[in-house]
């Protein structure tokens, strides 16, 4: 471990959180006028001097090359310490414990969705939209942010990139070099925002909930400002624009490139991880429409229509929006919803979940097994967008299919440990693996029923989930260490 690399890169993130703290600062004193300014300007303050010792104590070292094992302590370190610099200003705000407010902020910047708050409806709106725009901030990735900027990391950046991204398949550069091809998401990111602001505004939102709510519409976060989320608007038409939105946000930015920058049109159709999801979400949604049909009255088929795509959309995607009271629905489609959240989004979006490409060499590699029982001395191979697969890529997606089932367990039998039903804490450790937020049981509302021990256990699982446990399973292997 190069102590002085890996410091001067945490100055980077650390310097940002302050600088988001500080800008909201002005926003509440000039504009909101909420009384939370001097709050906002201590935690800057407070975030910017450990920065600012951070790369005093490395501020000689050259980041011209950076080693794997680099690229992820500073992954995990970066999520980690912003969560906790992010947090000051909800700990002083809410005046909740600090164990919750950690909590709440590595929900928001990790983009779960998962919340210990009730009563957003009467915050302070400045401290509200700082809320929303964590999670629009931790969307796309505070490492990749962190590249975008830095042209130094030109020669090394790759090791930050590959420990950052989620997905099987990790060296599709858009462009060659890595600080350009992050600088271009963060533009498609911001093209993306904007559009949803615009659409959402149109749709009937006052302009401060548009924006607030396009923050975490496109991040695939699902923070609201209202404890009844986007029911609180009553409008499929809004339904709809988030719908779209929330679609685009879990997409790969890389067909996102190739569409809006290269005019590409065609690759969002020939992508094979595309097409199966909006697959996916079409034959989920036919089958929640036709089981509400038959087990709840609605006033009318268009309002089941919008409520079912709606919350398909927004469970797959690991937005977790809710629309209505899920617990007015039959049983049976709660564990429906959790298992929709775990196939994901696609790899290379900010969505959540195992991703649609590993779902779909899992189901290759379960038809390839079958085929070779009935025809042993046949050779079928797995091929993925018409390619032969690594045997590589192969292993590795079982590996973290394994992963997924194994801590989602594991997980769930600690939370029961703290005295959490089976269902809640399921569900519970669900939302925060593929961080997607809202729970069932208990934690249908929001997660104060957990205990403090409980919550440290879900802050893990929700950073497992947002580095897709690799990352920092690796650092607690003793070869990791070993150079």
């Amino acid at each position: 471990m190069r102590l002085k690399t890996i410091t001067k890169l945490l100055a980077f993130p650390l310097a940002w959180i302050a600088f988001v703290q500080f800008a909201f600062a002005w926003l509440n004193v000039f504009l909101f006028q909420d009384g939370t300014g001097s709050h906002f300007f201590f935690s800057a303050f407070l975030v910017g001097l450990v920065a600012l010792t951070f790369w005093a104590f490395s501020w000689r070292t050259q980041l011209n090359k950076i080693y794997p094992q680099d690229g992820l302590i500073f992954a995990v370190l970066t999520w980690l310490l912003a969560g906790l610099g992010a947090a000051i200003p909800i700990y002083f705000v809410t005046e909740v414990s600090w164990t919750d407010a950690t909590f709440e902020a590595i929900s928001a910047m990790t983009t779960t969705g998962a919340t210990i708050l009730v009563g957003l409806d009467d915050m302070p709106r400045g401290f509200l939209l700082y809320r929303q725009f964590l999670q629009w901030l931790g969307g796309l990735g505070v490492v990749i942010f962190v590249v975008a900027v830095l042209p130094m990391l030109n020669v090394g950046g790759m090791r930050l990139l590959v420990a950052e991204t989620p997905g099987p398949v990790k060296n599709d550069k858009i462009v060659p070099r890595i600080g350009n091809a992050t600088r271009y998401l963060w533009f498609i990111y911001l093209i993306l925002t904007a559009s949803c602001a615009l659409s959402y505004w149109l749709a009937g939102m006052s302009m401060y909930d548009a924006i607030a709510h396009s923050f975490t519409t496109v991040s695939t976060g699902g923070f609201s400002v209202y404890d009844s989320s986007m029911g609180h608007f009553d409008s499929s038409l809004i339904l709809y624009v988030a719908n779209v939105f929330m679609v685009l946000g879990a997409i790969s930015f890389n067909l996102h490139y190739r569409g809006l920058i290269k005019r590409q049109w065609r690759q969002y159709w020939h992508d094979e991880e595309t097409r199966v999801f909006i697959y996916l979400i079409a034959v989920i949604s036919f089958i929640f429409i036709a089981y509400l049909t038959v087990s709840i009255t609605y006033s009318s088929a268009s309002e089941r229509i919008a409520q079912s795509i709606f919350h398909v959309i927004s469970f797959m995607t690991s937005t977790g929006y809710g629309a209505t009271d899920l617990s007015a629905w039959p049983a049976a489609t709660a564990l429906m919803l959790v298992f929709t959240s775990y196939l994901g989004g696609c790899a290379g979006s900010t969505a959540g979940g195992n991703k649609i490409v590993r779902d779909i060499i899992t189901f290759k590699i379960i038809r390839q097994q079958l085929f070779l029982l009935s025809h042993p001395h046949a050779v079928k191979a797995v091929r993925y967008q018409k390619q032969l697969v690594n045997p590589s890529v192969l292993s590795a997606v079982m590996a973290f299919m394994f992963l997924a089932a194994s801590m989602s367990l594991l997980l769930t039998i600690m939370l029961m440990a703290t005295g959490t039903d089976f269902w809640t804490a399921f569900t519970a450790v669900s939302a925060c693996l593929n961080v997607l937020g809202p729970g069932f049981g208990e934690v249908s509302s929001n997660f104060i029923p957990i205990t403090d021990a409980g919550i440290w256990i879900l802050n893990l699982a929700m950073l497992l989930g947002r580095l897709e446990y690799f990352t920092i399973i690796a650092l607690l292997l003793p070869s990791f260490w070993q150079r």
